[in-house]
């Protein structure tokens, strides 16, 4: 559940950083209908406002965020991807990767917060 945790904290600090992108908005009007009245996207998938938004937005975040693991170390990017199992969804606690990777628990969980920490820097100064 910790691991559960901090993603959910990393989710957060991105979601409060996330500035205007360039994208094409669900908002934007692609059209009209019959009464004159303008169509957005979400008008026309079927689905709550809300619900598809928020969906769009994490898929995002979690592009930005895939992006920035890349530019870890190979023992910080092996470690967030056992941990939070970015590779097949199966997470492990900090026992079985210090078991895996040959090295101590407590090891493990600072590399684990110094990556951690490393991302969100770096999302912060994307911000900017």
């Amino acid at each position: 559940m910790p691991g559960f945790v901090i993603e959910n904290e990393i989710l957060m600090h991105l979601r409060f950083i996330k500035k205007m992108r360039s994208e094409v908005s669900l908002y934007d009007p692609i059209g009209i209908d019959k009464e004159g009245n303008e169509i957005t996207l979400l008008d026309i998938m079927g689905t709550h406002n809300d619900v598809v938004s928020e969906i769009v937005e994490n898929k995002f975040e979690q592009l930005r965020l895939l992006d920035k693991i890349k530019g870890l170390s190979a023992r910080e990017r092996k470690v967030l991807e056992l941990r939070f199992g970015l590779l097949d969804g199966t997470r492990k606690t900090q026992r079985e990767i210090a078991k895996l990777l040959g090295i101590s628990r407590s090891y493990v969980s600072r590399i684990e917060k110094r990556a951690i920490f490393r991302i969100i820097k770096e999302m912060a100064l994307d911000k900017n």
